[in-house]
This record gives structure tokens, sequence and C-alpha cells, in this order.
């Protein structure tokens, strides 16, 4: 493959990338404050490393899981990918239509109906109120709500709201679907109906999806490749069974 076909089959690629957050330590002492004697900014000011200098590619059409402890830096990737948040330096390429599913129903009107809710989170994703309309049977046949869907969002239980969004969400037809932790609610058996959506997805629309979880099954069972991050630093990189191994026996007590 020569560099311009490279270039072409990458969808996300990461080139030294850091992330610092600066975290201001308080005073605690009431004389400091009083008498406003503070310490010296180098003991106030705490770099917090998110991302290390990390560098990967992810090419069109994989289905990349992203594990690690909490806290490894794994939602900073995937914010960073969506454009949330930016790198402190380096560089991200982004080659293609980005779908998050970070935070689920986020953009949800409690007092209005699933179904109204439908066209406003849709809205939300840059789909049109007809592409909606041609879609809403098959977005509340997919979140198995029922007669529910003309209920008030506020009745919903945080399952019922990650169903709805999450097949409100499916129908964008993205390139790049981000997912953070997003089957971590709901019963099991919708959670592998979504599994089984995703499977759907990478066949038929070559869809790249980069997938954060604690499931090391989920990892090996539907990722065609597996990123290990640890405070902020990539320790691994390849085959899902063969990092998730790595992983668990690190994390062993």
């Amino acid at each position: 493959m020569n560099q311009t076909d490279y270039h072409s089959s990458i969808a996300v690629s990461f080139k030294k990338v850091t992330k610092i957050y600066h975290q201001e330590l308080k005073v605690t002492r009431l004389k400091e404050i009083l008498t406003g004697i503070f310490k010296k900014k180098s003991q106030v000011d705490k770099k917090v490393y998110k991302f290390d200098s990390v560098s990967f590619d992810i090419f069109k059409g994989e289905c990349v899981g992203i594990i690690g402890k909490n806290g490894s830096g794994k939602s900073t990737a995937l914010g960073m990918i969506a454009g949330i948040t930016t790198p402190t330096s380096g560089e991200i390429h982004i080659n293609g239509k980005v779908t998050t599913m970070l935070e689920l129903g986020s953009g949800f009107h409690p007092d209005f109906s699933g179904k109204e809710n439908i066209f406003l989170n849709g809205s939300l994703f840059g789909m049109s109120n007809y592409y909606l309309t041609q879609k809403i049977n098959e977005i509340v046949e997919f979140s198995e709500l029922g007669n529910k869907i003309y209920e008030p969002i506020r009745t919903y239980s945080a399952g019922m709201k990650a169903r709805l969004a999450f097949s409100i969400a499916i129908q964008t037809q993205p390139e790049i679907l981000l997912i953070d932790e997003v089957l971590a609610v709901g019963d099991i058996a919708f959670q592998k109906k979504c599994l089984q959506k995703f499977e759907e997805i990478k066949k038929e629309k070559e869809t790249t999806i980069i997938y954060v979880t604690h499931s090391m099954e989920q990892v090996t069972q539907h990722c065609s490749r597996a990123i290990w991050l640890h405070n902020g630093k990539l320790m691994g990189d390849g085959p899902p069974k063969e990092i998730s191994d790595e992983y668990q026996m690190f994390t062993a007590p």
C-alpha cells in the first residue's frame, strides 16, 4: 500500500497527542485565607496528564475497543475525536462524519413525550424532520417502548431513556461512531440487540466504530482491535484477545 492509499484508508489519526488539565489545589488553612498568604503557584497548580504523547491510527471499517481503568484517558480520547475538547499538543486528524453516543439522552426535554423527543434529539444529530418521519416507526420498534412513546420523558427510567436515545442515534448513518459505555444501562437482552446492530452497521455501511468499555468479553467478541490506555499512556495496541489478556494480567490483584 502506497502512502496515498494508506492515508486515505485512515478514519482517525493521533500524532503525539498530549492533553493536560490544570488542577488547582485548595487552600484550607483559615489563616492563609484571611491574610491572603498563599503557597507558590507550583504548589497550588497541579498538571494532570490525561494523554501523554500518544500516537495511533484507526482505519476505516475497524471496530476498535478502548480499554483501561477509570481515569486512564479513554473518555478523553473520545472527547477529542468528537471535538468536545482539544489536545494541548500534537495533532488529531478525522476523516469522516462523526456520531457520538457519549451521553445518551442528554438532549431530551423532560416534559416532551418520547415521540416529540425523537424529533428534538434527532435534529441535534442533524437529521431532518422529513427523514425522522420516515424512520419513526423503525425507531419506536427498535426501542421496544410501545405506547410509552407517548408519555413524558420524565416518567422514563434510565434504561428506557437509553433505549430511545440509542434507537435514534443509530439512524444517523455515521461514518465514525463513538460509543462510551452506553450499553452499561439497560437489560442484557437489549444490550445483545445493540451489539447485533453494531455488527449490521459494520457490515452494511463500513462504519468505523470506536468503543469504550470495561467488558473484556464485548471487546474480544465484537472488536477487530483493542487499544489499552493507562494513566494517559498507550500500553497496548493489537488483537483484542491478546491485549485483553495483557490488561487483565496487569490489573490482577
